[in-house]
């Protein structure tokens, strides 16, 4: 009987693999009591047969064996380790799967299989207990890897602030006390580099940080401007800050795709430095009205007085500007 397997081993000129797949199933089928060495010849020529046939053969392959009395650990293990797509139907149904095998596949596979074995009718208190453990394992899986995400993104919240923390002290250490700005002031080197920075990599929440920073405005001003998807309102906050041509456009193009290649120089051109500047210093006081902190905290350290009068003048400059306009 062996005979037959090895005859199968060299199949004929033009024999597609699934033919011969399907054929050596068929003879291990017709098999009442294999021996030994039937088992482990089918099991050698099993897999790479198996291996060289289409999705299909595969799935009728499967089937059949789950129908057979007995085949091999190692063709078992191989099928349980499949898609579940397809070991689906033997893990439900074979009967030539022992207990201590089941465990061993509830120990090595995922849980798919896992719930594929559940839905055995014959399912004896050892595999029960098995699965229950199995199922605590995946949970306790699932939950590590909740924990790690979670760990991750605070991990980034973290990076975030640090980086508000150090823009902050950048700023503060760049702004003397006594000279504290009372209206909108241009870029720093150091938020002029981190624009670019940022842009290149693609972290739209840390250009946001920036833009607030060199704004000394809150960040719910900055994602606004950012969100403007036609680039209009970062490119006027560029322009009033007095950011470099060249990064400015590099900044918008790599933000807003669709005005690379040409947009970007049309939109700069086609706005007034002092318009601009004078649109968001009204979006920097707006801000400062309603988020409470838009000043930095040597401008908010004045006397009432002070900022009383300064209201005033700059009521009356922005009046004169409305009037011009």
């Amino acid at each position: 009987m062996a005979d037959r397997f090895r005859e199968l081993e060299r199949p004929l000129a033009g024999r597609p693999k699934d033919i011969v797949l399907m054929a050596t199933v068929s003879s291990f089928e017709s098999l009442r009591f294999p021996s030994r060495s039937d088992l482990r010849q089918f099991g050698e020529l099993f897999e790479p047969l198996y291996g060289a046939s289409t999705e299909e053969a595969r799935r009728q392959a499967v089937a059949a064996l789950s129908r057979c009395p007995q085949i091999p650990d190692e063709t078992a293990l191989f099928i349980a380790s499949q898609p579940i797509g397809i070991a689906a139907i033997f893990l439900m149904g074979s009967r030539a799967i022992p207990d201590v095998l089941l465990m061993r596949i509830l120990r090595t596979t995922g849980p798919e299989q896992a719930r594929a074995i559940g839905k055995r009718d014959d399912l004896s208190p050892a595999v029960i207990e098995a699965l229950v453990g199995s199922h605590q394992d995946h949970a306790s899986r699932r939950s590590g890897e909740d924990r790690a995400t979670m760990l991750a993104e605070a991990a980034r919240l973290e990076r975030e602030e640090d980086i508000r923390a150090e823009l902050r002290a950048l700023v503060r250490a760049a702004t003397p006390v006594t000279e504290a700005p009372v209206r909108l002031e241009p870029a720093t080197e150091v938020h002029q580099a981190l624009f670019v920075r940022f842009a290149r990599a693609g972290e739209i929440g840390m250009i946001a940080v920036t833009l607030a920073d060199a704004l000394a405005s809150s960040q719910w001003l900055s994602e606004r401007i950012l969100l403007d998807v036609s680039g209009r309102q970062l490119a006027e906050t560029l322009v009033a800050l007095a950011v470099p041509l060249g990064d400015s456009l590099f900044v918008l193009a790599k933000i807003y795709p669709h005005l690379a290649g040409g947009g970007a120089e049309t939109l700069i051109a086609s706005l007034d430095p002092t318009e601009a500047t004078l649109r968001v210093e009204s979006w920097q006081r707006a801000d400062s009205y309603t988020n409470g902190d838009g000043l930095p905290k040597a401008a908010n350290s004045e006397s009432a007085d002070a900022n009383g009068q300064d209201h005033h003048d700059r009521s009356s400059r922005d009046g004169r500007h409305q009037a011009a306009g």
